[in-house]
């Protein structure tokens, strides 16, 4: 599945970057009133805005989900990533809906962030490398440090042009998930 994914999301990149961005216009996700359609809650993640942003989406894909698959399997591995990427994306576009200017969002990384969350709560104690600089540390607390960074980026509109709030709803996504697979609050047990 992880695969499968890393397949489509880079054969949708390329195919977005070869027609010039007019696969931008229906497939990207847009603010409510700017051009939204349902369908753009799962399709803005098969798009990336160059390819150094695919290029870092699809290695934390392999990295983290190839893990993740080996764990839960590839049916439950698709249902949490497709999870992370429609939390995510109705975060974005809660948030993007008092833009002055909107703008469209693209790229896995609400999936990704989502997969970071899952890994991390599964294998809390192995160590990831940050890639720049190179800084090990646990996954628990690579992803909680993540996180804060996100939120914090977020709340400051620091390096404006990046769905900080995306990301952050991946985790949420992610983390919901988790719970209703786990038959905990807010969700009922599971039979």
């Amino acid at each position: 599945m992880t695969q499968l994914l890393l397949l489509v999301t880079i054969g949708v990149s390329v195919l977005g970057f070869a027609t010039g961005g007019a696969l931008f216009d229906w497939f990207a996700l847009w603010p409510l009133g700017s051009g939204f359609a349902p369908w753009q809650l799962a399709t803005y993640a098969l798009l990336h805005g160059g390819l150094l942003h695919l290029a870092f989406n699809m290695y934390g894909l392999w990295m983290f989900g190839s893990e993740l698959e080996r764990l839960w399997g590839p049916r439950r591995l698709l249902q949490y990533y497709v999870v992370c990427v429609l939390v995510a994306g109705v975060v974005q576009l809660l948030v993007s809906s008092d833009a002055p200017v909107p703008y469209p969002t693209v790229g896995a990384s609400g999936g990704l962030f989502g997969l970071l969350l899952g890994y991390a709560m599964m294998f809390p104690q192995r160590t990831i490398m940050l890639l720049f600089p190179p800084i090990p540390m646990p996954a628990w607390l690579f992803a909680v440090a993540f996180g804060l960074l996100e939120l914090t980026l977020g709340v400051t509109g620091e390096t404006s042009g990046i769905a900080h709030f995306a990301h952050l709803g991946g985790m949420l996504g992610g983390w919901l998930m988790l719970r209703y697979w786990r038959g905990k609050p807010p969700f009922g047990a599971r039979r």
